[in-house]
């Protein structure tokens, strides 16, 4: 008899759309849009100091690019407006989301057969800025491809990844219990470990192209694309999705 499953929730970063990607593309742009109005630091140079600053502050930080200007030689910049610089960043930073932030085609795909073929709910638990996270949704437009009340960001909730109360909260505001409930998420050990310990079924994906610490615990599957978890709900659940 297969197990009994009732949602599925998704992390967003690396999961829903490729992060890593879009990061190295939007600084990338950023320090280019500085170099073109006075910043005379090479572009490599700049983009391994900054993403030192990534490292030390984190990427929720707001001031990465004043933190850059501080830190290099100031004849990079001398005899420009720090205010300007800092903006042009920004600026390039931003027009990069406009143009480039879009999700997996085959996550959109599998998600809307998901809600098309199935009662199950689906949801978001990530962790971050809550505005942060949100704007990341809408600009994938992937918002109503969820429950109406089944966005969980760590910001809102006070609990972050990765105390499982997160995923507990979630669960709850569901109504179903963690056994009955899917993680989906790329992190071994913000992911997948806290997920297992309140015995929810956790599902890595693999697709990231950036390397995580091991987690103490195994995920019960592992997927490449999304299509690959309809081969799981089919296989565990006995939910078969056409496409």
């Amino acid at each position: 008899m297969a197990d009994t499953l009732r949602a599925i929730f998704f992390d967003i970063d690396d999961t829903l759309f490729s992060t890593s990607e879009f990061a190295a593309l939007a600084r990338r742009n950023a320090i280019e849009n500085m170099r073109a109005h006075g910043f005379r630091m090479a572009t490599e140079d700049a983009l391994r100091e900054l993403a030192e600053i990534v490292n030390e502050f984190s990427s929720n930080y707001e001031h990465h690019f004043d933190k850059l200007l501080r830190r290099v030689p100031k004849h990079y910049w001398e005899g420009q407006s720090e205010t300007i610089l800092v903006s042009a960043a920004v600026v390039g930073y931003h027009e990069t989301k406009f143009r480039e932030l879009r999700p997996y085609e085959d996550a959109v795909d599998v998600l809307k057969l998901l809600r098309e073929q199935t009662d199950l709910k689906l949801g978001v638990v990530t962790s971050g800025l809550a505005l942060k996270q949100a704007e990341k949704l809408v600009r994938l437009g992937v918002v109503n491809l969820f429950e109406p009340q089944g966005i969980f960001i760590s910001d809102e909730i006070g609990i972050s990844k990765p105390n499982p109360k997160l995923w507990l909260k979630a669960c709850t505001a569901f109504g179903v219990r963690p056994s009955e409930c899917i993680y989906v998420g790329d992190r071994p050990r913000m992911d997948v470990d806290p997920c297992n310990r309140i015995g929810m079924i956790t599902v890595l994906n693999k697709r990231s192209a950036r390397q995580f610490e091991p987690g103490e615990t195994k995920p019960d599957f592992e997927i490449h694309n999304f299509f690959d978890l309809l081969d799981f709900l089919r296989d565990r659940f006995g939910i078969d999705v056409k496409h």
